[in-house]
């Protein structure tokens, strides 16, 4: 691959990743509800930064360095990003600071940010061994 093509792959990563990045902290800033606002960062800014560190990646391949140190961060980002998300939003469930109450869950079926007590949870008929 010559370097005219691999530099403006690299520029294109770049601004990519800027502009994902851009989007993603101006929804952060703008959008008001708390839920919403945890879209912002683990959607649109995990996509900008793996596709600066994919420019970082091509940048050392076309140097003769190549380097995979940058490949190991987009995969630990990619797996760890929506991990924390749901927990934050479960947390914020089980705090009650939601707007509009959750729907009830369907019968014989629970949430898993709904089972609180024993209680809640639905029972299970004990099968008897005919003697």
């Amino acid at each position: 691959m010559s370097h005219g093509i691999l530099d403006i792959a690299i520029a294109a990563a770049l601004v990519i990743g800027g502009l994902f990045t851009l989007v993603g902290s101006i929804g952060l800033l703008k959008l008001e509800a708390p839920m919403a606002r945890l879209h912002a960062p683990t959607k649109a800014s995990t996509l900008g930064v793996g596709s600066i560190l994919l420019a970082s990646v091509l940048y050392a391949y076309a140097s003769g360095a190549p380097s995979y140190h940058e490949l190991l961060i987009i995969a630990f980002l990619f797996m760890t990003a929506p991990v924390s998300a749901y927990f934050i939003g479960k947390v914020h469930i089980h705090l009650g600071q939601n707007r509009k109450p959750l729907p009830k869950p369907a019968r014989d079926r629970l949430w898993a940010t709904e089972a609180k007590r024993e209680e809640d949870t639905p029972s299970v008929p004990e099968m008897k061994a005919d003697a």
